[in-house]
Order: structure tokens, then sequence, then C-alpha cells
């Protein structure tokens, strides 16, 4: 492949990327049409796919395709479990639930990090540069409709207290994916994969929108 891996895998998953970003949902949260407890649902979804993401890291960091992306300053489920605390109290455990195309989510990424850690980067890259990117416009907009102290409990889940430059850790990430340990097949079912994982996103996001659907 002569065109880096990073700019490929940008490429070939915008339409996907575009159609997650552009759901209703998030159309409704970010606009501020909705009441907090849909922000605190979504939040709750997030916990189970970085748990999913996250409990299957350490067995990876030796791996020589998904090990290099291993860095533990970007795992988030410590800051969702703080954010839910702050969002639903201290028994909030007892009341989470996953959505079905959540548990479908989680699931394959689960599975991923068992069977096959190029399909992990896939979910890793879609997930991680994410939240150090548009991320950041969900946090401002969310301290603006409900008032959460900037960086504040509520949206601990997007301060990346550990990166302390998101730009040039984003540049060393897609210097990352361009020297992955993959053939240019392997490179295929990475995009394959990543496409898959903003189609599951925007199944979260449709299954959001059914329970939280603006009134008439």
């Amino acid at each position: 492949m002569t065109t880096p891996f990073s700019t490929l895998i940008r490429t070939a998953s915008h339409e996907q990327h575009t159609e997650a970003e552009s759901s209703s949902f998030m159309g409704d949260l970010l606009g501020g049409r909705l009441a907090v407890a849909a922000y605190a649902r979504y939040t709750e979804q997030l916990w189970f796919v970085y748990r999913a993401l996250e409990e299957g890291a350490e067995e990876l960091r030796e791996d020589p395709v998904a090990g290099p992306f291993i860095r533990s300053e970007l795992f988030r489920t410590a800051a969702l479990e703080r954010d839910l605390a702050h969002l639903r109290g201290p028994g909030w455990r007892a009341g989470v639930s996953p959505l079905p195309a959540t548990a479908a989510y989680a699931e394959r990424v689960a599975e991923c990090a068992r069977d096959w850690p190029a399909g992990y980067v896939a979910h890793h890259y879609t997930r991680y540069l994410g939240d150090l990117s548009g991320g950041q416009i969900i946090r401002d907009r969310m301290e603006r409709t409900w008032g959460f102290d900037r960086k504040g409990d509520g949206v601990r889940f997007y301060v990346f207290e550990g990166i302390p430059n998101p730009a040039a850790f984003k540049r060393t990430y897609r210097e990352l994916l361009d020297g992955v340990n993959a053939d240019d097949l392997e490179k295929q079912r990475i995009v394959d994969e990543c496409r898959r994982a903003f189609r599951f996103n925007s199944a979260v996001f449709r299954e959001l929108g059914g329970e939280f659907p603006l009134s008439a």
C-alpha cells in the first residue's frame, strides 16, 4: 500500500463515521433537547463497551500487532465509573443494563481482544481517537447544557489527564497505525472491522433514540 494506513483507515470508514456522528440521538443530545437522563443512559452504554476494550488489554500488551496500542493513559473505565456515580448515585451498578446493540458491540470487542488482535486495533482506533477528537466537543456541550464543572464529575470520560498534548498523541498514534504489523490483506480486514465498529455505534444510537424520542 502506498497510501499511509492511517489515511486509508480514516477515508475508508468515512461514510460509516459520518452516519454515526449524524444520528438523531446525538444531534438531540448535543443540541440540548434531551434531559440529563439520556446522557446518563448513553454513558452507561459506553461503560459496557470500554469495559470490554480494557478488560482484554493487559493480555495484549506483548502482542506484536495490538501491543503497541495498549496505552494506560487512554483507559476510560475508571473515569466512566466516576461519571456514573455522579449521574446515578453510588448504587449506579444495580441499575445499569446494556441495550441489545451495546451487548452485541461489547461482545464483538471482547471477541477480537480474545481471538483477533488486529480486529481489536480497529475498535481501539474508532473509540479512543474519537474520544480525543470529537469527544471534546461533546464534553464542552454537556458542561454548558447541564452545568457540570469544567472537566469535572459527569464529563471525566472525556478528560485525558495523562495526555497533556492530544494533538501530539494523535500524531504518534497515526504513526503506530502506519507501522502496524500486518500485511495488506490483514490491513483490509482491519478497515472492514473499523466500518463494522461504526455500524455498531450507529445501532446503539438508534436504540438510544428509541428510548429517548423527542416529544412532539
